[in-house]
């Protein structure tokens, strides 16, 4: 069986699900924010919360990978 397990719904305390970035092996191959396969970068990482009076606070995730980076981690880069 196929599922996905998530907690009792509720009705004062809503539950939002997304699935984002759902690719194939292009993600891997183009580093983190990087180029995919259709020449387009991938989007940003934002995470988004609120702080202890409420307000709506974000956060860049990490920025985008240079190729340099992504070599290394393949196995191409400097010795």
């Amino acid at each position: 069986m196929n599922a996905i397990y998530l907690p009792k719904y509720n009705r004062e305390k809503p539950l939002y699900i997304g699935f984002f970035n759902t690719g194939a092996y292009q993600e891997t191959i183009g580093g983190f924010g990087g180029l995919q396969h259709c020449l387009i970068p991938a989007p940003k990482h934002i995470l988004i919360d609120r702080d202890e009076e409420g307000n709506i606070k974000t956060e860049l995730f990490a920025e985008q990978q240079k190729s340099e980076d992504l070599l290394k981690i393949l196995g191409y880069g400097e010795k």
